[in-house]
């Protein structure tokens, strides 16, 4: 059994950055994929990002390309998501998720676990 804490939400003004962090207990990250995903008020639970934690692959929705870097430590068993050049639009709640699968896939319905989620709230 997988426990995922996520922390590092918080408030930022537009084109600020954002770490948030996903802890895991109970066991490593090894075999698993590791995802982040996000959900406004209203709106449906997205793809952000994902790392396939044996080999290190990422994988990001297009929205988030080239601001957001996932990242591991495995010395910690975490998973980072760097959030640069935030708009209001990111603004959501962050939640980390994990499966135990070998490629990183986009829907929400595809992952076990998940962590309690985190606020993220961009002002303009």
């Amino acid at each position: 059994q997988v426990q995922l804490v996520e922390s590092g939400g918080g408030l930022v003004q537009a084109g600020g950055s954002l770490r948030l962090s996903c802890a895991a207990s109970g066991r490593t990250f090894v075999g698993y994929v590791v995802a982040w995903f996000r959900q406004a008020p209203g709106k449906e639970r997205e793809f952000v990002a994902a790392m396939t934690w044996n080999i290190g692959s990422t994988l990001y929705a297009a929205s988030v390309k080239g601001r957001f870097t996932i990242s591991r430590d495995p010395a910690k068993n975490t998973v980072y998501l760097q959030m640069n050049s935030l708009k209001p639009e990111d603004t959501a709640v962050y939640y980390c998720a994990s499966d135990r699968r070998t490629i990183a896939v986009v829907t929400p319905s595809r992952y076990d676990y998940w962590g309690q989620g985190t606020q993220v709230t961009v002002s303009s």
